[in-house]
């Protein structure tokens, strides 16, 4: 990265990882080193990509506590020779709560983020650390929240509702929906391959991670999504159960004494992949042990099972259905996943090619196909980026992923 031209850094921080790009701010916005830290229970890793060295990859040799990921990552940010020329941080905001668009880091907002912080317990407090840790180490750098509850915020109000007393409305109690810096990056994507359904027509989004959710959009617009208030809900994931019946949390009171603290545990770390398999949260080990463990063999099919029916769910929402994107690290990369959960649903206009799908193609749907099936590698530090530079008034043209 050429040190005089000015750059942002993206920090996005996850359920399972802390990923970091730098961009430079040119006509476009180039990345240049990015990477990420990723724990694995107490211990973590950080791994990262310099165009500019050789090899351009590395990962630090020496695994640290999970607790001292935010210091032990900006220590070694500050220390990178291209930090210098830094002119702006952008961070993902698992929830905005009312924003519906980026704004800028301030005491106020600070103040705010950290009184709604109980609604995404996973996220935010890792999110608010870090905004803190810049703040107090670099007050000189301006700060933008990005947040992935944006892109769901003019849903309509029916999907907003949840069936409870309504005096809890008023809380800010309703279904805000997630993973929205993805989904903008993947309709961003749609509308460059001149796909008409990314302003016309009707879209499920598919994002397949650690954290899954899908996402229902009418004329680029969300109508509805998979999660709710919390990022628990919707279908199973990684080490998360997904909905739940809701009298489930006093019947562990009752037969097992399960205080408020345990049964959030146990929905956000201890179900899904993992709760159903005893042994694994990630679909590739899964996958390739299913043959000879039943319970592998049990957590994928819940997994492609629950995911299949939103599609369906959404399918009759929309009236229809035009475009399906697979995206996130499962749905951009296992062809199986993608062909179980599209088995059976040719009713809806899908039809599924298999050299395609097995191939990773960008559109995996045969020919005869009503509706056209994608694979969209999402982007979401770019899209912080973008969003970053436009609230900081540092204008560029978008660019190309990379």
């Amino acid at each position: 990265m050429n040190h005089a031209c000015p750059a942002l850094l993206t920090i996005n921080g996850g359920s399972s990882t802390i990923k970091f790009a730098l961009f430079r701010l040119g006509e476009t916005l180039d990345r240049g080193l990015h990477g990420k830290v990723e724990w694995s229970g107490a211990s973590a890793t950080l791994a990262f990509t310099d165009p500019t060295r050789d090899p351009p990859q590395a990962q630090r040799p020496v695994e640290f506590d999970r607790q001292d990921s935010v210091p032990v990552l900006l220590d070694w940010i500050e220390a990178q020779p291209d930090f210098g020329s830094v002119r702006g941080v952008g961070h993902r905001l698992a929830h905005g709560m009312q924003h519906s668009h980026p704004q800028p880091v301030t005491s106020a907002l600070l103040d705010e983020l950290r009184s709604f912080a109980p609604n995404a317990p996973v996220h935010m407090p890792l999110e608010i650390g870090l905004l803190e840790a810049f703040a107090d180490r670099h007050p000189e750098l301006p700060q933008v929240a990005c947040f992935d509850t944006a892109f769901h915020r003019d849903m309509p109000r029916v999907a907003r509702m949840l069936p409870i007393p309504r005096r809890y409305e008023a809380m800010g109690v309703e279904r805000y929906g997630f993973h929205g810096l993805s989904y903008a990056c993947l309709m961003g994507a749609l509308r460059e391959l001149g796909d008409p359904a990314a302003t016309t027509g009707r879209v499920i989004l598919a994002h397949l991670g650690h954290g899954a959710s899908m996402a229902a959009v009418h004329a680029g617009k969300s109508v509805d999504t998979s999660m709710g208030l919390t990022t628990a809900s919707g279908f199973p994931m990684a080490t998360r159960s997904g909905d739940l019946d809701p009298g489930l949390a006093s019947y562990l009171a009752r037969t097992e004494k399960m205080n408020s603290s345990d049964f959030h545990h146990m929905v956000h770390h201890e179900s899904g992949l993992l709760g159903v398999s005893e042994t694994s949260s990630d679909m590739r080990e899964l996958l390739a042990r299913e043959s000879e463990d039943e319970r592998a063999s049990e957590a994928i099919a819940l997994f492609c099972y629950q995911a299949k029916k939103w599609i369906g769910a959404f399918t009759a929402a929309l009236g229809g259905l035009d475009t399906l994107v697979f995206a996130g690290g499962i749905g951009e990369n296992s062809p199986e996943v993608r062909s179980r959960m599209c088995h059976g649903l040719g009713l809806f206009g899908l039809d599924l090619d298999l050299r395609r799908n097995a191939a990773n193609e960008g559109v995996i749907s045969s020919d005869a196909s009503r509706v056209t099936i994608r694979v969209i590698r999402t982007d979401e530090e770019r899209i912080i980026a973008e969003q970053t530079s436009r609230v900081l008034g540092m204008g560029h043209k978008p660019g190309k992923p990379s």
